[in-house]
């Protein structure tokens, strides 16, 4: 999974990055998605998913500081079957990365990616499936054993392509408010992604030194990205934050899909 950084490679990455962390930063979620789907459309997929986990880490710590004390220490007691259940599942699905051939991965993260704006658009109601509706009750969610299901599940496919949705819409379920909710996902993501930092060494997912460092540095533009975000959140409403992260991931999910097929 060699990466060589072109000049224009690198101000790709720089830029992929940062708007990622700023839409993340006002949003809440969708550094990995958005970052992911995009530099997957100009690398090899496995390179990607590798290249965006020292990033995800950063972006992470820097959003759980808007936790308090009190709050780190309640929300870490009141999801741990969800983040322990996840970090086993995302080590399985890091180990599957490197075994998934490129254009069917392409594919897949451009359907997954789809399928995420078809779920959370407003505009075309779904009907809703009876399976799903139970799942959306908040006391079911609450227990140990489903967050355990639901994480694990998750972790596979979070390790295989860097998507959480899923693990966002599930703690959407809880009706936290934004702050809280923005939160309580980086808690989980810090804790999946401090793990995923050694794992990834260890898989070999980091051929070399240089991509080591690439990543790293890639963390500065990201954190950045963050900081813009998090100060233009109060300003943003809810129905144009939705928009714009529907937007890029509509186009990046498009382009994964085409370019996958060979079509473009």
């Amino acid at each position: 999974m060699p990466l060589a950084l072109s000049v224009e490679l690198a101000a790709t990455v720089v830029v992929v990055v940062a708007v990622a962390g700023a839409v993340n930063g006002v949003a809440g979620f969708g550094f990995a998605v958005v970052g992911t789907m995009a530099l997957a459309a100009a690398l090899d997929p496995a390179t990607a998913v590798a290249f965006m986990i020292l990033p995800m880490f950063a972006v992470n710590v820097a959003l759980v500081g808007d936790l308090t004390r009190e709050e780190l220490r309640t929300c870490g007691t009141r999801f741990a079957p969800l983040l322990l259940a996840a970090v086993v599942g995302t080590v399985a699905g890091m180990a599957l990365l490197d075994r998934l051939p490129e254009a069917p991965v392409r594919v897949l993260l451009g359907l997954v990616s789809l399928g995420f704006v078809a779920t959370a658009q407003r505009v075309v109601p779904l009907p809703a499936l009876p399976a799903l509706s139970e799942a959306n009750d908040r006391g079911l969610a609450e227990r140990p054993a489903v967050m355990a299901a639901v994480g694990a599940v998750s972790g596979v496919l979070f390790g295989a392509t860097n998507v959480g949705v899923q693990l966002v819409a599930f703690v959407r379920r809880f009706d936290l408010s934004h702050g809280l909710f923005v939160g309580v996902v980086a808690l989980v993501f810090v804790g999946i992604n401090g793990l995923r930092v050694g794992a990834a060494g260890a898989l070999g997912l980091y051929p070399d030194s240089g991509f080591a460092l690439a990543s790293a540095a890639a963390a500065v533009p990201a954190v950045a990205g963050v900081a813009v975000g998090k100060r233009l959140r109060g300003r943003v409403s809810e129905r144009l934050r939705r928009g714009v992260v529907l937007g890029l991931l509509t186009a990046i999910g498009v382009r994964l899909v085409l370019g996958g097929a060979g079509v473009v």
